[in-house]
């Protein structure tokens, strides 16, 4: 038994507004199923994606806190112009800079519409294949114990571990990376970007769920009520949800 992380959840005041800005962002195509608005590559609504990881922008009644969200997305280039064109793009969108304490570093820090930051990298190699997203990065205290949880979690593979990171991605070596990365700043307040797991296709979620907590994982209540999906926590205090096959 195993999970595969199927999308990120953001959460906006606006979620019909923050999914526009994703899709323009990625080059993707905004879907409005429900009340939350999916980015997904175009083409139609395909979910899970085969290859992609998709955004699901879900509405909440709360603000983003001023703190730092402890995920965070790391976009793709292909050049350096590729970058400068995609920032200036960025910007024109709604995207404003922010310092997060980065310093000189060739990236660039952004914040989207309602505050959540991301990085646009320089061109780097082990990117070139991934799309537009290259990694779901994770600020976490002890990336070597972080990595022993989501390694038994989901059947991603482990492509590099050391004390200051961890580095998944899908066996198959498409789509984005999945990277914890040390930081000193410990978790204050709710996440405000997530993942969400789906078990596989006659698989059990409750046995998944029973498997979860046996690993570390704790249940959460975060007001979700009688859903199908279960909201769990690593054992870091990372927020995660469990949702049911379809």
């Amino acid at each position: 038994m195993a999970l595969r992380p199927v999308h990120v959840i953001v959460k906006a005041l606006d979620s019909s507004a923050v999914g526009r800005f994703w899709a323009e962002a990625l080059g993707w195509t905004a879907y409005s199923p429900g009340l939350a608005t999916y980015v997904g590559p175009a083409g139609g609504l395909v979910w899970p994606h085969p290859v992609a990881l998709g955004i699901d922008v879900v509405p909440v009644p709360d603000p983003k806190p001023t703190t730092k969200n402890r995920v965070h997305l790391d976009l793709a280039t292909t050049s350096a112009a590729h970058r400068t064109e995609l920032v200036e793009r960025l910007r024109t969108l709604g995207a404003t800079p922010v310092d997060v304490g980065q310093g000189d570093v060739p990236w660039t820090v952004l914040a989207d519409p309602e505050g959540n930051e991301f990085c646009v990298l320089e061109p780097r190699e082990v990117y070139r294949d991934t799309g537009p997203i290259a990694a779901v990065v994770v600020d976490c205290a002890d990336p070597r114990a972080t990595a022993r949880f989501w390694g038994e979690a989901m059947d991603w593979t482990l492509h590099e571990v050391a004390d200051d990171h961890a580095t998944f991605r899908r066996a198959d070596g498409v789509g984005p990376y999945l990277e914890f990365l040390r930081t000193p700043d410990a978790k204050t307040v709710p996440d405000r970007v997530h993942l969400d797991l789906l078990p596989y296709p006659g698989d059990d979620k409750e046995a998944e769920v029973t498997r979860l907590r046996a690993l570390g994982a704790t249940d959460l209540d975060v007001g979700q009520g009688d859903v199908p999906w279960t909201c769990l926590t690593d054992p870091e205090g990372h927020e995660f949800c469990v949702l049911a096959p379809h």
